[in-house]
């Protein structure tokens, strides 16, 4: 299988207060240890506010992961180009922008990446502010929202995005403020290729955490053979 979102929180490399929080040390290896009886065999190491533009422990994380692993980094959009390059040749594949947490979605950016390296863009968004963003996200040619867009309220904006192109990380399913099977079920309707299988690990900030029974959840919720469906789908989206 192959997670599309999940954290390395690494003590020797920088780690920047957001609302004041710390996340506790994550490693590559606690990661390992953690998903060891899930057959997961590669993914995404999705960088966190908490990281602000370091390059550093994420580099180290590929390194030690190996081939089949890749990265969705937060850029300094002062960033030279020879950098982003060294960076996807690191692993590196996406762009992060965090508005759930205070960022702001820089489409100069984002675009530059894409025709540089072919990198998409995530975000961690609340689907209900979609449309405010929809001129923005109209001029980006790949794009993909974590969480399901975390609300209820931001649903019928979500489901627009798939339509259009967009995916969806399953993911977070402890952070959600929504009807989760209702969510997969009409993400899946519009676009079967839209859902990204992943666990988000360690799960910093959520009430609840990763856990054995949301693979049950979505198998329960669109069938049993969904888990290796939404993994594909990560993987031909991170690793076309």
């Amino acid at each position: 299988m192959f997670d599309a979102h999940f954290h390395v929180i690494d003590p020797t490399h920088p780690l920047i207060p957001n609302e004041g929080f710390v996340p506790e040390p994550f490693t590559v290896t606690d990661y390992l240890d953690r998903v060891a009886d899930y057959g997961i065999t590669g993914g995404a190491v999705v960088s966190g506010s908490f990281q602000g533009f370091d390059q550093g422990y994420l580099i180290a994380a590929l390194q030690q992961l190996g081939p089949g692993w890749v990265g969705a980094t937060q850029l300094d959009p002062d960033t030279s180009d020879a950098d982003i390059v060294r960076l996807d040749r690191a692993g590196v594949r996406a762009v992060r922008f965090t508005l759930a947490r205070g960022g702001t979605l820089d489409v100069a950016l984002a675009l530059r990446v894409h025709d540089l390296c072919g990198w998409h863009t995530e975000l961690y968004v609340d689907s209900a502010r979609l449309p405010e963003l929809a001129p923005r996200l109209a001029r980006l040619p790949r794009v993909s929202i974590d969480h399901l867009g975390l609300t209820a309220a931001g649903l019928p904006h979500l489901l627009a995005a798939v339509g259009r192109g967009a995916r969806v990380k399953a993911t977070g399913f402890g952070r959600l403020q929504l009807d989760i099977p209702d969510a997969l079920r009409r993400i899946d309707a519009v676009d079967p290729g839209a859902l990204l299988f992943g666990t988000d690990l360690p799960g910093t900030r959520a009430p609840r955490a990763f856990a054995p029974t949301d693979f049950d959840l979505i198998t329960d919720t669109l069938g049993d053979t969904a888990l290796q469906r939404l993994s594909a789908n990560a993987k031909a989206w991170y690793l076309p």
